[in-house]
Parts: structure tokens; C-alpha cells; sequence
């Protein structure tokens, strides 16, 4: 892909994401969406297929579950990224796509990406895990990694969108040390 489109698919990506937040998937248009990235609306077509494909898009960016848990890492490098991601000063970009996630748009097709791609996140944390212990029940471990999965998020939430504090401005030492040990309790390993 050329430097002018990959800047392009940023563009769009970078617009839709912040219509979808603010607007919602049904009130969003394509024609919105490229008329806010200053491109043609056909791009979107050319480069995700569809409205849809655009919406998967955003869903796709590096999330901290991405980033923390590609395929084949281990526990202490998933729970590591978790709380660094977890800590690190929140951004604009982290409450927009805690919008994305958690924000029902009406449309089925929508809300089977969203479901789709939490589920995706929840398997890679319990892949992670499953790798320190291969003697753990699927089912049960998944289960435990959706439940990590909404602590990420929802201290994500607490910190970001809503700003509760004393959390919001909580020190690291203060944020980390409970969200380890809580993740280690439920994707186990124990502290290192």
C-alpha cells in the first residue's frame, strides 16, 4: 500500500472512530465520515468494503489486550502490558474507543462485531494464561479472562471517560500493585 494510502485508511479510520463515538453507528454517514477525513466518499469502499468494514476498522486498532497479548505471549508480558496500559496517563483516543466497545448501536451486524471482537480479546488473555497452566478447563478460563477483561475496561472507564476520582489521578504504585494482583487472581501466575 503507498504512503498516500495508508494515510488515507488513517484519515478514515481517525474520522469514523470519532463519529461512531460521538454519533453513534446509525446516525453516522459514509459521506460524514469522508467528508471529515477531506477525502472522496468512495475511498471507503475502495479500502474497507462497506460501512461495516470501516467500523471493524476501528474496532481493530491496537487495543491494550492487542498490544499486551499477541498470539503465542506469555502471561507476564499479557498482565505487564494490561497495567502499563492501565496507568500510563489516559487519552482522548482510550475514551473514544471505550465508546466503540461498550456503546449499543441497534444495528445486529454491529453489535456481533463488538461481541466478536471482546470475545477475541477475552481468548487471547486466556490463551495467555492457559499457557502457565495447561491443566486449566477452557471454558472456565475464558470465563476468568472476561472478567479480567471488564476490570481492564472498566478501570479504563473510571479513569478515562468518567475521571472518578481518586482513581483518575491515582499514583502508579497505587493503581498498579491491586490491578496485578487482581488480573494474577484471575488468569493466575503468581507474583514474580
Amino acid at each position: 500500500m503507498s504512503k498516500d494510502a495508508a494515510a488515507t485508511r488513517l484519515a478514515l479510520v481517525q474520522a469514523a472512530r470519532h463519529r461512531f463515538a460521538f454519533d453513534g453507528y446509525r446516525a453516522t454517514t459514509v459521506r460524514d465520515i469522508a467528508a471529515d477525513a477531506g477525502v472522496n466518499v468512495a475511498l471507503i469502499n475502495r479500502y474497507f468494503g462497506s460501512k461495516e468494514g470501516l467500523f471493524r476498522a476501528c474496532l481493530d486498532r491496537a487495543t491494550p489486550e492487542q498490544e499486551a497479548a499477541p498470539s503465542g505471549s506469555d502471561l507476564e508480558r499479557v498482565l505487564g502490558g494490561l497495567i502499563r496500559h492501565i496507568i500510563r496517563s489516559p487519552t482522548d483516543e482510550d475514551s473514544m474507543q471505550l465508546l466503540l466497545l461498550l456503546r449499543g448501536s441497534g444495528d445486529e451486524a454491529v453489535d456481533r462485531i463488538r461481541r466478536e471482537t471482546l470475545r477475541g480479546y477475552a481468548e487471547r488473555l486466556a490463551g495467555a494464561a492457559r499457557a502457565g497452566n495447561s491443566s486449566e478447563d477452557d471454558d472456565d478460563l475464558l470465563v476468568r479472562a472476561e472478567i479480567a477483561l471488564s476490570v481492564v475496561l472498566g478501570m479504563t472507564m473510571l479513569r478515562t471517560s468518567t475521571k472518578v476520582e481518586p482513581l483518575a489521578s491515582a499514583d502508579v504504585e497505587a493503581v498498579a500493585r491491586p490491578l496485578e494482583d487482581a488480573l494474577r487472581a484471575l488468569l493466575g501466575g503468581g507474583r514474580s
